[in-house]
């Protein structure tokens, strides 16, 4: 089915040019980053893994919103008061300014995709 979400005519490029950028080395990452100003974009990427159930990154919050996407095995999200599990292929949101973390529910490798809505990684750990 072919989409038409908005009208092309509406849209007037921004003389950004393409870019490029590494993001990790090798075939599965561990942890890696670029952040969107290297891109001259809004978003800053991350990816995080790990082979260890029960480990993951430490609570903390970001002044943006922050889109989990899980590629690989299983996570428990703490966001707020909340918990959510997640497995390959489902995304989560981690709002604005309410503190967070997840770790790998296991079995095996987890491997996720971090999408900060910031053109820079800005994160204070709690």
């Amino acid at each position: 089915m072919a989409r038409h979400d908005f009208d092309p005519a509406t849209v007037e490029p921004d003389g950004r040019p393409p870019a490029k950028q590494r993001l990790f080395e090798g075939a599965a990452p561990w942890r890696g980053f670029v952040n969107g100003e290297r891109l001259g974009g809004p978003v800053t990427i991350l990816t995080y893994g790990n082979e260890r159930p029960g480990e993951g990154p430490r609570l903390h919050v970001h002044p943006y919103d922050e889109t989990f996407v899980v590629v690989g095995g299983r996570a428990r999200f703490f966001v707020g008061d909340s918990v959510i599990d997640a497995e390959a292929g489902e995304v989560v949101l981690g709002p604005k300014g309410v503190p967070h973390r997840f770790e790998n529910l296991g079995p095996g490798r987890l491997q996720t995709i971090d999408i900060h809505h910031s053109e820079r990684w800005i994160q204070t750990d709690l």
